[in-house]
């Protein structure tokens, strides 16, 4: 299918729609950027999600495909001709699709919960996020990506969370590679390729938004 038009509304250090940026980089589609204020959404984002009302939305024709994992699904299914994402083989594409649901389900919410807490809170949110990135390194295995020898669909799910990272340590006071060196050995294979270095937010610029943010909330 031709490019056409394509449009990704998105807030740049989101996490969830740099998986997008990735999957049209690894794929060479050209698209239109535009950057929404989560504060004052656009017309054209409550029109093309009005059911979430969130980042990220592909518009593609004027068709808004919505939800980061559909969006990266739906990328590889449309620009099948390069750089496959998910695999061919039908179970090895469910636990692509398994463990991608492991990364929304379990990452986000606990990561969240280091830098918006402290205390006891704090420390039990730092456990379950290192024990969850344990799980991710014990199906990684000792290979270059989580689907084998070709940067994929989990990697895509995963690799954005890597901006993230010295904020958490920052907020947290700890050194994710020290508890989670495979992670750390993989996530710096991925910034090799051209699509997530060019991608992913510097990790200061990170952790100056979240201590904007963190005003805004009247979070210390």
């Amino acid at each position: 299918m031709a490019n056409n038009e394509v449009i990704l509304l998105d807030f740049l250090p989101s996490s969830f729609g740099m998986r997008a940026r990735i999957a049209l980089a690894e794929k060479g589609v050209e698209y239109e950027y535009k950057d929404e204020d989560l504060g004052n959404k656009s017309d054209l984002l409550l029109k093309m999600n009005p059911i979430h009302k969130k980042i990220p939305v592909l518009v593609h024709n004027n068709k808004p495909v919505c939800e980061s994992s559909i969006i990266v699904q739906y990328i590889d299914e449309v620009w099948s001709d390069k750089s496959p994402l998910l695999p061919s083989d039908p179970y090895q594409r469910a636990q692509a699709r398994f463990w991608a649901d492991f990364i929304d389900k379990k990452i986000y919410d606990v990561a969240k919960k280091i830098w918006t807490s402290k205390g006891e809170d704090q420390e039990v949110a730092k456990k379950v996020f290192i024990e969850h990135l344990k799980v991710l390194e014990e199906q990684l295995g000792d290979k270059p990506y989580f689907g084998g020898d070709t940067f994929g669909y989990v990697d895509v799910s995963l690799i954005p969370y890597y901006s993230w990272f010295y904020m958490l340590e920052t907020e947290g006071n700890f050194k994710i590679e020290e508890s989670n060196p495979k992670i750390i050995e993989w996530a710096k294979r991925c910034m090799q390729r051209e699509s997530v270095a060019k991608t992913l937010l510097d990790q200061k610029k990170v952790y100056e938004f979240v201590q904007e943010y963190k005003k805004k909330l009247g979070v210390e």
